[in-house]
Protein backbone atom coordinates (compact mmCIF):
# COMPACT_ATOMS: atom_id res chain seq x y z
CA UNK A 1 0.00 0.00 0.00
CA UNK A 2 1.47 3.29 -1.22
CA UNK A 3 0.34 6.29 1.84
CA UNK A 4 2.07 9.63 1.05
CA UNK A 5 3.86 11.39 3.90
CA UNK A 6 0.77 13.88 3.63
CA UNK A 7 -1.37 11.00 4.62
CA UNK A 8 0.25 9.66 6.85
CA UNK A 9 0.53 12.88 8.79
CA UNK A 10 -3.53 13.69 7.98
CA UNK A 11 -4.34 10.70 9.67
CA UNK A 12 -1.84 10.85 12.55
CA UNK A 13 -3.12 14.24 13.65
CA UNK A 14 -7.07 12.70 13.10
CA UNK A 15 -6.32 9.83 15.32
CA UNK A 16 -4.81 12.39 17.60
CA UNK A 17 -7.54 14.72 17.83
CA UNK A 18 -10.86 13.67 19.67
CA UNK A 19 -13.79 14.85 21.67
CA UNK A 20 -16.55 14.33 24.24
CA UNK A 21 -19.64 13.04 23.30
CA UNK A 22 -22.97 11.47 25.16
CA UNK A 23 -24.47 8.96 22.02
CA UNK A 24 -22.90 5.95 22.36
CA UNK A 25 -19.43 5.03 21.60
CA UNK A 26 -18.09 1.15 20.71
CA UNK A 27 -14.44 0.92 21.91
CA UNK A 28 -13.51 -1.46 19.43
CA UNK A 29 -14.29 1.16 16.86
CA UNK A 30 -12.71 3.80 17.91
CA UNK A 31 -9.45 1.68 17.68
CA UNK A 32 -9.88 1.60 14.11
CA UNK A 33 -11.01 5.19 13.49
CA UNK A 34 -8.98 6.49 10.70
CA UNK A 35 -6.88 3.78 10.80
CA UNK A 36 -5.54 2.22 7.00
CA UNK A 37 -5.77 -2.08 6.51
CA UNK A 38 -3.97 -2.89 4.25
CA UNK A 39 -5.52 -5.05 0.99
CA UNK A 40 -3.51 -6.10 -2.04
CA UNK A 41 -1.19 -4.08 -3.26
CA UNK A 42 -1.64 -0.66 -2.79
CA UNK A 43 -5.33 -0.74 -1.42
CA UNK A 44 -6.75 0.14 1.86
CA UNK A 45 -9.84 0.43 3.93
CA UNK A 46 -10.43 2.65 6.83
CA UNK A 47 -13.40 3.69 9.31
CA UNK A 48 -14.18 7.21 8.63
CA UNK A 49 -17.12 7.71 10.87
CA UNK A 50 -19.75 5.43 12.73
CA UNK A 51 -23.29 5.12 14.46
CA UNK A 52 -24.32 2.70 17.41
CA UNK A 53 -23.14 -0.20 19.05
CA UNK A 54 -24.76 -3.53 20.29
CA UNK A 55 -26.71 -1.92 22.44
CA UNK A 56 -28.96 -0.24 19.74
CA UNK A 57 -29.51 -2.69 17.76
CA UNK A 58 -31.52 -4.08 21.00
CA UNK A 59 -32.76 -0.55 22.16
CA UNK A 60 -34.39 -0.06 18.53
CA UNK A 61 -35.73 -3.79 18.76
CA UNK A 62 -37.84 -3.04 22.42
CA UNK A 63 -38.06 0.82 21.18
CA UNK A 64 -36.68 1.88 24.22
CA UNK A 65 -35.14 5.32 25.76
CA UNK A 66 -32.38 3.56 27.40
CA UNK A 67 -30.46 0.48 28.27
CA UNK A 68 -33.02 -0.36 30.73
CA UNK A 69 -32.28 -3.35 33.54
CA UNK A 70 -31.76 -5.86 30.69
CA UNK A 71 -28.32 -7.66 30.92
CA UNK A 72 -25.92 -8.76 28.57
CA UNK A 73 -27.12 -12.09 28.35
CA UNK A 74 -30.43 -10.41 27.50
CA UNK A 75 -29.24 -8.41 25.01
CA UNK A 76 -27.17 -11.49 23.13
CA UNK A 77 -30.24 -13.55 23.50
CA UNK A 78 -32.19 -11.20 21.58
CA UNK A 79 -29.82 -10.22 19.31
CA UNK A 80 -29.25 -13.34 18.14
CA UNK A 81 -33.31 -14.28 18.01
CA UNK A 82 -33.10 -11.22 15.84
CA UNK A 83 -30.74 -12.88 13.53
CA UNK A 84 -31.73 -16.06 13.06
CA UNK A 85 -35.42 -14.77 12.48
CA UNK A 86 -33.93 -12.17 9.79
CA UNK A 87 -35.59 -9.07 11.27
CA UNK A 88 -33.57 -6.69 9.49
CA UNK A 89 -34.69 -3.17 10.58
CA UNK A 90 -33.10 -3.42 14.27
CA UNK A 91 -29.49 -3.87 12.55
CA UNK A 92 -29.90 -0.58 10.22
CA UNK A 93 -30.07 1.51 13.37
CA UNK A 94 -25.82 1.16 13.17
CA UNK A 95 -24.38 2.91 10.14
CA UNK A 96 -20.43 2.76 9.39
CA UNK A 97 -18.52 5.05 6.56
CA UNK A 98 -15.56 3.69 5.02
CA UNK A 99 -12.96 4.65 2.68
CA UNK A 100 -12.09 2.10 0.51
CA UNK A 101 -9.31 2.36 -2.26
CA UNK A 102 -9.68 -0.80 -4.50
CA UNK A 103 -8.63 -1.69 -8.35
CA UNK A 104 -11.31 -0.61 -10.84
CA UNK A 105 -12.56 -4.15 -11.68
CA UNK A 106 -13.29 -4.91 -8.17
CA UNK A 107 -15.31 -1.33 -7.44
CA UNK A 108 -17.76 -2.22 -10.54
CA UNK A 109 -18.23 -5.41 -8.78
CA UNK A 110 -18.93 -4.10 -5.67
CA UNK A 111 -20.94 -1.11 -6.48
CA UNK A 112 -23.77 -3.79 -7.70
CA UNK A 113 -24.87 -3.61 -3.71
CA UNK A 114 -27.10 -0.70 -3.83
CA UNK A 115 -27.82 -0.21 -0.71
CA UNK A 116 -24.77 1.80 0.24
CA UNK A 117 -23.57 5.87 -0.09
CA UNK A 118 -20.98 6.29 -2.35
CA UNK A 119 -19.09 8.63 -2.79
CA UNK A 120 -15.76 8.00 -5.95
CA UNK A 121 -12.54 10.02 -6.49
CA UNK A 122 -13.13 11.72 -10.12
CA UNK A 123 -10.64 11.33 -12.86
CA UNK A 124 -13.00 13.73 -14.47
CA UNK A 125 -11.59 16.44 -12.16
CA UNK A 126 -8.55 14.44 -10.38
CA UNK A 127 -5.47 12.56 -12.18
CA UNK A 128 -5.26 9.29 -10.86
CA UNK A 129 -2.16 7.83 -9.70
CA UNK A 130 0.28 5.43 -11.33
CA UNK A 131 -0.80 2.37 -9.44
CA UNK A 132 -2.14 -0.66 -10.90
CA UNK A 133 -3.06 -4.49 -8.99
CA UNK A 134 -0.87 -6.79 -10.27
CA UNK A 135 -1.52 -10.35 -8.46
CA UNK A 136 0.67 -12.43 -6.72
CA UNK A 137 1.41 -15.57 -8.55
CA UNK A 138 -0.52 -17.84 -6.07
CA UNK A 139 -3.62 -15.77 -7.23
CA UNK A 140 -3.09 -16.43 -11.17
CA UNK A 141 -5.24 -19.49 -12.24
CA UNK A 142 -6.48 -20.93 -15.45
CA UNK A 143 -10.59 -20.49 -16.14
CA UNK A 144 -12.53 -23.56 -14.03
CA UNK A 145 -13.71 -25.79 -16.36
CA UNK A 146 -16.79 -25.97 -14.18
CA UNK A 147 -17.51 -22.55 -13.16
CA UNK A 148 -18.25 -19.97 -16.01
CA UNK A 149 -17.06 -17.18 -13.26
CA UNK A 150 -14.08 -18.99 -11.31
CA UNK A 151 -10.97 -20.02 -11.11
CA UNK A 152 -9.50 -23.37 -11.44
CA UNK A 153 -5.84 -24.43 -11.58
CA UNK A 154 -2.75 -22.54 -10.94
CA UNK A 155 -0.76 -20.98 -13.69
CA UNK A 156 3.19 -21.80 -13.11
CA UNK A 157 6.56 -20.84 -14.70
CA UNK A 158 6.77 -19.31 -17.79
CA UNK A 159 3.05 -19.35 -18.19
CA UNK A 160 2.53 -17.31 -14.78
CA UNK A 161 5.55 -15.27 -16.00
CA UNK A 162 4.04 -14.42 -19.29
CA UNK A 163 0.89 -13.09 -17.55
CA UNK A 164 2.33 -10.95 -15.37
CA UNK A 165 4.91 -9.66 -17.45
CA UNK A 166 2.12 -9.06 -19.71
CA UNK A 167 -0.07 -7.42 -16.95
CA UNK A 168 2.73 -4.58 -16.16
CA UNK A 169 3.80 -4.28 -19.66
CA UNK A 170 0.01 -2.95 -20.29
CA UNK A 171 -0.78 -1.04 -17.32
CA UNK A 172 2.32 0.99 -17.40
CA UNK A 173 1.89 1.60 -21.28
CA UNK A 174 -1.48 2.49 -21.39
CA UNK A 175 -0.47 5.07 -17.80
CA UNK A 176 2.43 6.99 -20.41
CA UNK A 177 -0.56 7.21 -23.31
CA UNK A 178 -2.98 8.49 -20.53
CA UNK A 179 -0.12 10.88 -19.46
CA UNK A 180 0.84 12.02 -23.07
CA UNK A 181 -2.81 12.35 -24.40
CA UNK A 182 -3.03 14.86 -21.08
CA UNK A 183 -0.07 16.71 -21.54
CA UNK A 184 -0.39 20.78 -22.30
CA UNK A 185 3.13 20.53 -23.35
CA UNK A 186 3.30 22.61 -26.86
CA UNK A 187 -0.28 20.86 -26.91
CA UNK A 188 -3.98 21.60 -26.11
CA UNK A 189 -3.64 18.23 -24.05
CA UNK A 190 -7.02 15.96 -24.18
CA UNK A 191 -9.52 16.66 -21.32
CA UNK A 192 -9.13 14.43 -18.41
CA UNK A 193 -12.54 13.32 -19.19
CA UNK A 194 -11.41 11.98 -22.07
CA UNK A 195 -8.29 10.54 -21.35
CA UNK A 196 -9.28 8.47 -18.65
CA UNK A 197 -11.01 5.85 -21.02
CA UNK A 198 -7.67 4.33 -21.90
CA UNK A 199 -6.62 3.17 -18.78
CA UNK A 200 -7.29 -0.38 -17.97
CA UNK A 201 -9.57 -1.75 -14.79
CA UNK A 202 -6.37 -2.69 -12.88
CA UNK A 203 -5.60 0.48 -11.90
CA UNK A 204 -6.83 2.13 -8.52
CA UNK A 205 -9.42 4.10 -7.56
CA UNK A 206 -10.91 5.34 -3.99
CA UNK A 207 -14.34 6.25 -2.74
CA UNK A 208 -16.28 6.74 0.32
CA UNK A 209 -18.59 4.12 1.33
CA UNK A 210 -21.54 4.40 3.71
CA UNK A 211 -24.01 1.58 4.69
CA UNK A 212 -25.88 0.48 7.68
CA UNK A 213 -25.17 -2.73 9.76
CA UNK A 214 -28.16 -4.98 7.69
CA UNK A 215 -27.10 -4.06 4.35
CA UNK A 216 -22.89 -4.29 4.85
CA UNK A 217 -23.69 -8.06 6.85
CA UNK A 218 -25.45 -8.88 3.36
CA UNK A 219 -22.34 -7.91 1.52
CA UNK A 220 -20.08 -9.46 3.72
CA UNK A 221 -22.07 -12.67 3.45
CA UNK A 222 -21.58 -12.86 -0.15
CA UNK A 223 -18.00 -11.32 -0.51
CA UNK A 224 -16.43 -12.93 2.67
CA UNK A 225 -17.65 -16.26 1.48
CA UNK A 226 -15.10 -18.87 0.35
CA UNK A 227 -16.26 -18.98 -3.16
CA UNK A 228 -16.08 -14.87 -3.95
CA UNK A 229 -13.55 -13.33 -6.14
CA UNK A 230 -10.31 -12.89 -4.01
CA UNK A 231 -9.53 -9.41 -4.78
CA UNK A 232 -13.00 -8.36 -3.26
CA UNK A 233 -12.80 -11.18 -0.51
CA UNK A 234 -9.83 -9.66 0.34
CA UNK A 235 -11.55 -6.31 1.06
CA UNK A 236 -14.68 -7.91 2.67
CA UNK A 237 -12.46 -10.08 5.23
CA UNK A 238 -10.53 -7.18 6.58
CA UNK A 239 -13.94 -5.84 6.96
CA UNK A 240 -14.96 -8.74 9.11
CA UNK A 241 -12.31 -7.91 11.30
CA UNK A 242 -13.43 -4.28 11.91
CA UNK A 243 -17.44 -5.24 12.15
CA UNK A 244 -15.93 -7.55 14.54
CA UNK A 245 -14.64 -5.16 16.86
CA UNK A 246 -17.82 -2.41 16.34
CA UNK A 247 -20.26 -5.26 17.17
CA UNK A 248 -19.57 -8.35 18.70
CA UNK A 249 -22.58 -10.01 20.20
CA UNK A 250 -24.33 -9.28 16.64
CA UNK A 251 -21.15 -10.70 14.72
CA UNK A 252 -21.36 -13.61 16.28
CA UNK A 253 -24.77 -14.21 15.70
CA UNK A 254 -23.71 -12.91 11.75
CA UNK A 255 -21.57 -15.64 11.68
CA UNK A 256 -23.44 -18.56 13.15
CA UNK A 257 -26.26 -17.95 11.28
CA UNK A 258 -25.31 -16.67 8.07
CA UNK A 259 -21.56 -17.41 7.42
CA UNK A 260 -21.68 -20.85 9.34
CA UNK A 261 -25.25 -21.55 8.57
CA UNK A 262 -27.20 -23.37 5.92
CA UNK A 263 -30.49 -22.64 4.63
CA UNK A 264 -32.83 -25.93 3.12
CA UNK A 265 -35.60 -25.72 0.41
CA UNK A 266 -38.66 -27.51 1.54
CA UNK A 267 -37.52 -30.53 -0.64
CA UNK A 268 -34.12 -30.49 1.10
CA UNK A 269 -36.07 -30.54 4.88
CA UNK A 270 -38.07 -33.82 3.53
CA UNK A 271 -35.35 -35.23 2.33
CA UNK A 272 -33.21 -34.79 5.80
CA UNK A 273 -36.74 -36.09 7.78
CA UNK A 274 -36.58 -39.52 5.28
CA UNK A 275 -32.89 -40.25 6.00
CA UNK A 276 -33.62 -39.84 9.51
CA UNK A 277 -36.52 -42.10 9.08
CA UNK A 278 -33.74 -44.30 7.62
CA UNK A 279 -34.47 -43.99 4.03
CA UNK A 280 -31.83 -44.00 1.30
CA UNK A 281 -32.75 -41.39 -0.90
CA UNK A 282 -31.49 -40.37 -4.15
CA UNK A 283 -30.83 -37.41 -6.55
CA UNK A 284 -33.93 -39.67 -8.48
CA UNK A 285 -36.37 -39.25 -5.72
CA UNK A 286 -35.55 -36.13 -4.27
CA UNK A 287 -37.41 -33.93 -6.37
CA UNK A 288 -34.22 -32.22 -6.76
CA UNK A 289 -32.84 -30.79 -9.84
CA UNK A 290 -29.10 -32.32 -10.75
CA UNK A 291 -27.79 -28.93 -9.62
CA UNK A 292 -29.67 -28.89 -6.21
CA UNK A 293 -28.72 -32.48 -5.54
CA UNK A 294 -25.11 -31.35 -5.98
CA UNK A 295 -24.98 -27.98 -3.59
CA UNK A 296 -27.27 -30.77 -1.11
CA UNK A 297 -25.08 -33.73 -1.07
CA UNK A 298 -21.80 -30.90 -0.54
CA UNK A 299 -23.50 -29.44 2.52
CA UNK A 300 -25.13 -33.10 3.94
CA UNK A 301 -23.16 -35.97 2.32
Amino acid sequence: MTLTAEQRAEIAEQRSTSSTTLRAVAPGMEAHLYTPHEVLDHGLVRVIDYMGDDSAITQAARVSYGRGTRHVTNDEGLIRYLMRHWHSTPFEMCEVKFHVKLPVFVARQWIRHRTANVNEYSARYSILEREFYIPDPEHLAAQSTVNNQGRGELLEGEEAQRVLDLLREDAMRSYDHYEAMLSQDGQKGLARELARMNLPANIYTQWYWKTDLHNLFHFLRLRADAHAQYEIRAYAEVMCGIVKDWVPIAYGAFRDYRMGGANLSAKGVEVIKRRLRGETVTQDDSGMSAGEWREFEALWG
